[in-house]
């Protein structure tokens, strides 16, 4: 069974930075795209950012120049960099990845949620 573990949350303040890990467990065949979502309160998930197995990447304007995702294929790990945070940066932050695995085909997976708050 394939899980997504994310790390790296907590409370920051504003200008302030914090990078989020997603490693990805199990009996994994490969690992295609993988992304991070965030959801704030009242608001519906929206994407952040996402980086193909290649590594080509995909930014929400709102995080463009701030955010940098980036992963370690080897590791089955994906990362999310975030610089200049602003309060409005606050939310629950998701992993995503689509991921076939030895006993399944290639699926969405979605990690458990790691909560950011940018606040003074």
């Amino acid at each position: 069974q394939v899980q997504l573990v994310e790390s790296g949350g907590g409370l920051v303040q504003p200008g302030g930075s914090l990078r989020l890990s997603c490693t990805a467990s199990g009996i994994i065949i490969r690992v295609n795209s993988m992304g991070w979502y965030r959801q704030a309160p009242g608001k519906q998930r929206e994407l952040v950012a996402t980086i193909t197995s290649g590594g080509v990447t995909n930014y929400a304007d709102s995080v463009k120049g701030r955010f940098t995702i980036s992963r370690e294929n080897a590791k089955n790990t994906l990362y999310l960099q975030m610089n200049s945070l602003k309060p409005e940066d606050t939310a629950v932050y998701y992993c995503n990845g689509r991921i076939r695995a030895l006993t399944r085909p290639e699926s969405d997976y979605w990690g458990q949620g790691t909560q950011v708050t940018v606040s003074s």
